[in-house]
């Protein structure tokens, strides 16, 4: 598996190119840049995924599905959120092209492939609705439910706290501690270093 990682956007999104076998799967595009499109050059794209519909992680999704013919996935839960990343952009002062919607809503416990990988989507709401994660081959794409030394915000519009809680208690704290978490923003880390020293996860 060959993954690469690009902050992208004012906020600083990490947007995820995972390949595999000639296909590369794109994750969290919040702006079409140069350097994401020269990473998926000469590999099928099979797919884009928003972990979630805040528009710093798919004001990319319209010139990213036009350059490379790919089809969108998303939870229908966040539908109400990307039909509205125009609005959001201009409530932080960002430009957000609007999306086209997606292709193929996603549920929880699917599989999404590329190449000869297979991982898993695990729903998680808390920091929006329909965010998901994507687990397997000792990985986690994370999204915004996991930070390093941190959690996801809540207080925006879907956000529930305790949600939140209950989906990494569920879905990311069960994960071998070696996991390697690639998150949303920041470094990476992993679910035993999460688990010993972020102080958010205490009593979970």
């Amino acid at each position: 598996m060959d993954v690469h990682i690009f902050p992208l956007t004012p906020f600083m999104t990490n947007c995820y190119v995972v390949r595999s076998a000639g296909e590369a799967l794109i994750i969290d595009p919040g702006e079409a840049a140069p350097v994401l499109l020269a990473a998926v050059e000469g590999y099928r794209v099979r797919a884009i995924v928003n972990t979630h519909a805040h528009c710093d992680h798919c004001a990319g999704n319209a010139a990213v599905l036009e350059e490379t013919g790919s089809e969108l996935l998303l939870h229908e839960d966040d539908l109400p959120l990307l039909r509205s990343i125009q609005q959001q952009g201009l409530m932080f002062g960002f430009s957000a092209a609007p999306s086209p919607e997606p292709h193929v809503l996603l549920e929880d416990d699917e599989e999404v492939y590329v190449g000869e990988l297979a991982f898993e989507v695990r729903h998680t709401p808390g920091h929006t609705p329909g965010h998901v994660v994507l687990v397997g081959h000792g990985r986690v794409f994370a999204g915004d439910v996991l930070f390093q030394g941190s959690i996801g915000r809540t207080d925006l519009p879907g956000g529930d706290h305790q949600q939140l809680l209950n989906s990494i208690r569920t879905h990311l704290l069960p994960l071998p501690d070696e996991t390697i978490v690639y998150s949303g923003h920041g470094p990476a880390t992993t679910i035993g270093d999460e688990r010993a020293t972020n102080p958010f996860l205490r009593g979970l």
